[in-house]
C-alpha cells in the first residue's frame, strides 16, 4: 500500500519533532495562564499552539518559496547563520527550513556569482550578526547586491564553467578526505596553495570580468559605485539587470548542469 511506504519516515519525524512541539506549546500555555491570571482581557500568543495542530509540517509553510523552487530542477541554498556562506544546489524534493537561505536559481552562472569572493565581500559588509557569526539577510545583503549589468554571453559561460569546476573540485576533495564543505573552506584560510583555493580564485577572476573590474579594482568601492549607479537608473525608470541569467543570453540550457544534493533515507 502507498501509505505503508511513508510509515517508517513518518515515525522518525514523530519521534524527533513532536516532543519539541509539545514542549514549546506547553511553555506557551503556561505563560498565557500567568498573563490571563493578571488580566483576563489580555491578548495572548497562540503561536506554538497553532503549530502543534499540524506538528509534522514546517512552522511556516513558505508557500511562495516552495512553489518557486518546485518549478526548478534544483535550487541554491546556504546556511542563514555562517562564518562564510557556502552555497550548493539542492533537489526541490528537499523542503528547506528557516535555517537556510534559498535562492530560486538552477543555473551555474547564478551559483558562480553567489559563491564568488565578490559576493562574499558584499555579504561581510552588509550582513547582520548573531553573536560572533555572520547572518545572511535578504534585505540588506541580497536585495542590495548589484549583479553584473552588461556581461557578454562568453563571460556568462565562463563563470558557469568555473562554478562547475569549483563544485567538482569540492566533491573530489570531500570524497578523498572525508571532510565536510565547512572543513574544506577552513583550509582555504590557511597560508599556501590548495586545489579549492585555486578553483575559487579561478571563479573570482571569471566573475570580475563580468563586472568589468580591472586587476587593481577594490571590490567594495566598485560594488558600492555600481549599486548607486543602478539605483539612479531605477529612479529614472530605466531597465537594469537583476539577479539571475542576464537578459539576452541564449542557450540557457547549457548553463544548467545536473549535480545537486538529494534527499536520502535515514539509516538506523
Amino acid at each position: 500500500m502507498e501509505s505503508a511506504k511513508y510509515q517508517a519516515p513518518f515515525a522518525i519525524v514523530k519521534k524527533e519533532v513532536l516532543p519539541d512541539r509539545q514542549a514549546v506549546a506547553k511553555e506557551e500555555e503556561d505563560r498565557n495562564k500567568e498573563v490571563l491570571k493578571e488580566n483576563s482581557d489580555a491578548r495572548v500568543n497562540v503561536h506554538h499552539a497553532n503549530f502543534l495542530r499540524q506538528w509534522w509540517l514546517l512552522s511556516w509553510a513558505r508557500a511562495d518559496m516552495i512553489k518557486a523552487i518546485g518549478k526548478l530542477t534544483r535550487y541554491i541554498a546556504c546556511g542563514r547563520v555562517t562564518k562564510r556562506p557556502i552555497f550548493d544546489f539542492i533537489s526541490p524534493d528537499v523542503h528547506p527550513n528557516d535555517a537556510c537561505m534559498v535562492f530560486p536559481f538552477e543555473d551555474d552562472y547564478s551559483f558562480g556569482i553567489l559563491q564568488s569572493g565578490i559576493h562574499w565581500a558584499w555579504f561581510v559588509a552588509k550582513c547582520s550578526t548573531l553573536k560572533s557569526d555572520f547572518r545572511y539577510t535578504s534585505d540588506t545583503v541580497f536585495d542590495t547586491f548589484p549583479w553584473p549589468q552588461t556581461p557578454s554571453s562568453a563571460q556568462v559561460t565562463d563563470v558557469a564553467k568555473a562554478a562547475r569546476r569549483l563544485r567538482i573540485t569540492r566533491r573530489k576533495l570531500m570524497d578523498e578526505s572525508s571532510s565536510s564543505l565547512r572543513e574544506l573552506y577552513q583550509l582555504t584560510e590557511l597560508p599556501g596553495d590548495n586545489l579549492l583555493k585555486a578553483a575559487q580564485n579561478e571563479l573570482d577572476s571569471a566573475v570580475k570580468l563580468t563586472y568589468g573590474m580591472g586587476p587593481k579594482s577594490e571590490t567594495l568601492p566598485f560594488l558600492l559605485a555600481l549599486n548607486l549607479e543602478i539605483a539612479n537608473l531605477e529612479s529614472t525608470g530605466k531597465t537594469v539587470q537583476g539577479p539571475g541569467i542576464p537578459v539576452g543570453v541564449k542557450k540557457v540550457e547549457q548553463l544548467i548542469s545536473s549535480d545537486r544534493v538529494e534527499m536520502q533515507a535515514r539509516v538506523k
